[in-house]
């Protein structure tokens, strides 16, 4: 490649690069998260019933369909600062995985220890009350994140300038598109300044304009190197742009750990 091709290169993936890199020098030595045998098991069930009465441990026959293991002894530390990808094929566990490390499901059994504030980018619109206003949903989110008011009231203008959605911002929720609400719970999750950020990396918010603009503030955040990430992918080449570290999962075991090219490269060999 000729040196001006080179510049062309560097200066289009300037931020993107150093954010990775910069994770890749100032990793901590302490560790924000960590999964100690960590097992995940989902009861199946041929209706919403049995699903109901599964609170109980309900399992007749014809009803109960069986158990599945998302996660199986899944053990495994991230020191803060990391940028770590979890590779794996549709199913493999790694949104259980990090639904885990959000909160949102508990292992069935095994330990799992987070450590900091955390923003997911995941489920944009789960946690809205559709009958509230935009701007009554900040307020709500923010106190579920245990925010104090003065907290909430500095980001309010951020989370709304973000968003962009106008009038829309005191309409009840329940008026908006699915991409509104998306864009609206992206807007929150990226002004709360998260000290771990996981991030799906089938996201789409809003027209390509705003989803531009979605990936550079992910980008922003990345440049802090007190901010671990978690990246969620099945793409190779997405992993080695974002992360500097891979975990490799099939059926819910990890069989992978490593630097991201050897992780991304025991993928593309296994997968």
């Amino acid at each position: 490649m000729s040196s001006n091709a080179q510049g062309a290169q560097g200066k289009a993936d300037g931020k993107l690069s150093d954010a990775r890199d910069l994770h890749k020098t100032s990793v901590s030595d302490e560790v924000v998260i960590r999964f100690d045998g960590v097992t995940k098991t989902y009861n199946l069930y041929k209706n919403d019933r049995g699903r109901f009465l599964g609170i109980f441990n309900y399992k007749k026959k014809g009803v109960f369909l069986g158990s599945v293991d998302a996660s199986k002894d899944l053990s495994f530390e991230i020191k803060k600062g990391e940028a770590v990808a979890f590779l794996g094929r549709n199913g493999a566990g790694k949104s259980t995985t990090l639904k885990m490390v959000t909160g949102v499901t508990t292992p069935t059994s095994g330990t799992v220890e987070v450590k900091g504030r955390v923003s997911a980018l995941l489920e944009l619109t789960a946690g809205f009350d559709m009958q509230l206003t935009g701007r009554e949903n900040i307020n709500l989110r923010g106190q579920i994140l245990g925010l104090t008011k003065a907290e909430i009231a500095e980001i309010e203008p951020a989370v709304i300038d973000f968003a962009e959605l106008g009038l829309y911002i005191d309409q009840p929720m329940r008026t908006y598109s699915s991409g509104m609400k998306a864009r609206l719970g992206f807007a929150f999750a990226v002004a709360i300044d998260p000290e771990i950020l996981v991030v799906d990396e089938a996201l789409s918010v809003g027209d390509r304009t705003f989803q531009k603009k979605c990936i550079a503030r992910i980008r922003e955040i990345m440049m802090d190197e007190n901010v671990t990430v978690l990246f969620v992918t099945h793409t190779s080449s997405v992993a080695k742009e974002f992360c500097s570290r891979g975990i490799v999962l099939d059926q819910g075991t990890k069989v992978f750990d490593g630097g991201i090219e050897d992780a991304t490269a025991y993928y593309e060999a296994n997968y």
